[in-house]
């Protein structure tokens, strides 16, 4: 959720946004107005937390007026607003009231920000997010693409952004029962990981439950008990025997062997599985 901003960094970037900002930034006024619209957005912030979302509807909807009444149309402050209201109703289920308020916010940040800037790529996921929800998932992917293709072309590229992009998308096509394009991007991820983290990275084996879990769906099992012993190796060594990603990989090992009558192994990972559980940290 991007409800909520540290009043520093409201201040630099309003500072930053337009020309007007400038001229105006040591009104008093102009401070106020900073100071007022920042509180604005922290009461949604904490709203949002506890689950009143109909009132930090509300709360939100106040901040995108004002915004709107004291900057031009194009200003960080009116984007920011958009997208804070667009995620609640999103939340809300509203998504014919999210959608333009979205595309509003991508637009506004990408004349101010620039096409390449991580606020865009995180209203892309946004959109994304809300269309995948919503059942829409052919426009979900194109907004998945692009986010993706962002990241790709960044002159020194995050790499774990470009795996969740991916992650995304496989997810997506897991969906939609597009079990060989999920598990081609799955495996595309897993490779990233290989190469610019360690073999025994957390995040290796987040990468190898992923597509494991894919081939124990589609009853691929001989190439999801690997997948699931490796990433079993990993959390227990860099996690601890009671954490709870190790749980998770337990219950799939333990459905594989369930499976497969391989009825001795299951009870062992049962008993493994009760003593993590017990002792869960």
């Amino acid at each position: 959720m991007r409800i909520g901003s540290v009043l520093t960094t409201a201040l630099m970037l309003l500072t930053l946004s337009t020309a007007t900002v400038s001229a105006q930034s040591t009104d008093e006024g102009w401070s106020n107005f900073i100071a007022e619209w920042d509180a604005l957005v922290r009461q949604a912030e904490e709203l949002y937390a506890d689950d009143q979302y109909v009132a930090a509807v509300d709360v939100s909807k106040q901040a995108l007026k004002l915004a709107r009444s004291k900057v031009d149309a194009n200003h960080f402050a009116v984007a920011e607003s958009l997208n804070n209201l667009a995620f609640l109703y999103h939340q809300l289920h509203e998504y014919s009231k999210a959608e333009p308020l979205f595309k509003q916010a991508l637009v506004i940040r990408e004349k101010v920000l620039g096409p390449n800037d991580t606020d865009v790529v995180t209203s892309l996921n946004n959109l994304a997010e809300l269309y995948k929800a919503d059942g829409k998932y052919a426009e979900a992917e194109k907004y998945y693409k692009r986010a993706l293709a962002m990241r790709e072309k960044m002159p020194q590229p995050n790499h774990s952004a470009v795996v969740k992009s991916l992650n995304n998308l496989a997810a997506l096509s897991k969906i939609q029962g597009q079990a060989t394009n999920a598990e081609e991007i799955y495996k595309r991820a897993l490779a990233i990981k290989e190469q610019t983290l360690r073999p025994d990275h957390v995040d290796v084996g987040v990468s190898l439950n992923k597509l494991a879990e894919l081939y124990q769906a589609q009853g691929k099992y001989d190439r999801a008990e690997p997948l699931f012993r490796r990433a079993l190796e990993i959390f227990d060594i860099a996690l601890g025997p009671n954490h709870a990603a190790v749980t998770l990989v337990l219950e799939n090992l333990l459905a594989v062997y369930r499976a497969t009558d391989r009825n001795g192994e299951a009870a062992t990972t049962k008993l493994r599985l009760a003593r993590a559980r017990a002792n869960k940290d």
